[in-house]
């Protein structure tokens, strides 16, 4: 892998959404275990709960709701390693 692959989980502090970032921040882990060079938590205030892939907005509470881990791990594929199968969650879509 030549280019960093940079994945942000970005929750709100005040909602207590750290739970939820932290769980789908080790479903990605296990997932691309091979293809990240980073995963970040980053506390924010404000109802906000956003997924970046090297800083382009993948996911937002707001305008689609909380994510499943599979939506979530397809659009992440899409950007670090088109093409990789994700087996069962491919299946499902």
């Amino acid at each position: 892998m030549s280019d960093p692959q940079r994945v942000q989980i970005e929750y709100c502090t005040q909602c207590r959404w750290l739970p939820r970032a932290a769980w789908l921040a080790q479903e990605l882990l296990t997932t691309f275990e091979e293809e990240l060079t980073e995963l970040a938590l980053k506390p924010g205030k404000g109802g906000v709960f956003v997924v970046r892939v090297n800083d382009e907005v993948v996911w937002d509470r707001r305008e689609q709701g909380f994510p499943e881990p599979t939506a979530v791990k397809r659009v992440v594929r899409d950007r670090v390693a088109p093409g990789k199968s994700l087996g069962h969650s491919d299946r499902s879509a």
